[in-house]
């Protein structure tokens, strides 16, 4: 047999190994890390899919909450476990950000990291105290460029996706903020709320029942669409910035070997998830939409994000806390 005819049958023997793997699969419980406390957003819909799809799968779908170092220890945790579909991650905007964010950087995720489908995004929002004086984002410019960087807003922390949308934001209006970092969403609306700054930058949800009882006001949010629900709430691209968007994304990965076949098994199963009434609530519930497409598609958001996240973070000279 000559080397050719050897290399073909090989390939053929597991293209077949693959597709045998992928037919019998799942045969036991699939574990998907999230990077978070659980609880949070990320958590959240990673049960809620990992639910449907076990329903759907025949197998138990465990979250196991894995927080720390960014999410780095969760993504390493599942890029280092076997490549057979049964070690999952639901992951977000910090996955193309830390590579950058943190030095040396903890891991490649276009060479370790198998894509499988994006689940949504939810927005990012500005709001300010609603005795700060800062009634609109115009308000908020005009103040800004009046005493540059003296004007602070609060986020989650250095390099969170909060704090990376207002610094692309400030790129996009010649303005400057002074950022202060918290050490979660949370505390930094307690200071806002207290009147210790004015601005804060999360989640759109997390501000929700303050935005109700009058204390904070939506200025605008950062996704390219209006949310559900700051519905009068305008986008930073109606408001003088077309094309400008920032905001979080969720979406499921796996290790980089993983076979092909079980990618597209499980790919199949989520975008079916994504069509459900629990699903589509829930992400409507945390101030989110789904949004369903091809692995391929998952996989150039990752790179695109990568691209513009390390020229943000290297120009801004952003390091992690």
């Amino acid at each position: 047999m000559s080397i050719m005819r050897w290399c073909l049958s090989v390939a053929a023997a597991l293209c077949l190994a693959s597709a045998a793997q992928a037919q019998n699969y799942p045969s036991k419980p699939i574990r998907v890390y999230v990077g978070y406390t659980p609880g949070g957003a990320v958590d959240v819909v990673a049960r809620t899919v990992g639910q449907k799809i076990s329903t759907a799968l025949g197998q138990p779908v465990v979250v196991e909450n894995k927080p720390g170092a960014g999410t780095n220890i969760a993504v390493r945790a599942m890029i280092d476990s076997p490549p057979d579909g049964y070690t999952l991650m639901v992951t977000a905007n910090a996955l193309a950000a830390n590579p950058t964010l943190f030095q040396p950087s903890p891991f490649d995720p276009e060479r370790e990291v198998a894509p499988i489908s994006l689940i949504g995004r939810v927005p990012v929002v500005i709001a300010a105290n609603a005795n700060a004086g800062i009634g609109s984002l115009k308000d908020l410019m005009a103040a800004a460029k009046a005493k540059p960087g003296a004007l602070s807003y609060a986020t989650p922390g250095n390099g969170s996706t909060p704090h990376l949308a207002v610094e692309l934001f400030m790129r996009a209006a010649g303005i400057s903020l002074l950022h202060i970092p918290y050490r979660g969403g949370a505390q930094a609306i307690i200071d806002v709320l207290g009147g210790q700054l004015p601005l804060v930058a999360v989640n759109a949800l997390e501000v929700l029942p303050h935005v109700k009882a009058g204390k904070l006001r939506v200025l605008a949010v950062m996704s390219d669409k209006r949310t559900t629900i700051f519905p009068d709430a305008p986008t930073i691209a109606e408001s003088g910035f077309p094309g400008f968007e920032a905001s979080v994304w969720y979406g499921f990965i796996a290790p980089a070997a993983t076979p092909k076949p079980i990618i597209e098994k499980l790919h199949g199963e989520i975008q079916k998830a994504l069509k459900s009434p629990e699903v589509l609530e829930r992400m409507a519930a945390v101030g989110g939409e789904v949004t369903p497409g091809s692995t391929q598609q998952f996989k150039e958001l990752i790179h695109n994000e990568r691209v513009r996240y390390e020229k943000l973070i290297r120009e801004a000279q952003i390091k992690a806390e």
